[in-house]
């Protein structure tokens, strides 16, 4: 048996307390975009553990651990979970996050009227138009493919290829 990559769903810094969150990004680690984001977040965040950076694509994501969300769901749309369980999705994603790493007025604008929905619109946009502008395949082929990967694994999280 080959392993396939068995990457740990939730990335955190050796200084974080798993009590001191208060937000959970759920994120697309094999999107380059989404590591982009996603590293200079972690910098914000400077070891603190306000954040934490959970990757879908990991092998090892469970939904049942991070707001219910599967793995189709969370590839649609970006979404994140509060520590009272709150799921959230989409802009608002960004506006909670940068507002708890303290860079709140990059997002601020997002909630005015006039811009708010014109920036949701692009998102939704930005959204559908995402796999496709990174090179990636289909959102069906992804799900269809982790499927296929994850049917393969046994309960010691050895997967055939």
């Amino acid at each position: 048996m080959t392993s396939v990559s068995q990457r740990d769903p939730v990335l955190t810094s050796d200084s974080q307390s798993p009590e001191n969150w208060q937000i959970k990004l759920l994120y697309d680690g094999d999107c380059p975009l989404c590591l982009r984001e996603v590293h200079f977040l972690q910098k914000k965040d400077a070891g603190r553990g306000l954040v934490q950076f959970v990757d879908i694509a990991s092998d090892a994501y469970a939904p049942e651990d991070h707001g219910g969300v599967d793995f189709e769901t969370a590839m649609g749309r970006i979404h994140a979970v509060l520590a009272d369980g709150t799921v959230i999705k989409n802009v608002e994603v960004f506006r909670r996050i940068y507002s708890i790493l303290g860079i709140g007025w990059i997002y601020a604008p997002t909630r005015w009227p006039l811009i708010g929905p014109i920036i949701d619109k692009i998102y939704d946009i930005w959204a559908d138009l995402r796999l496709r502008a990174t090179g990636r395949p289909s959102l069906q082929t992804l799900v269809t493919e982790r499927e296929a990967r994850l049917q393969n694994c046994d309960d010691d999280e050895r997967c055939r290829l």
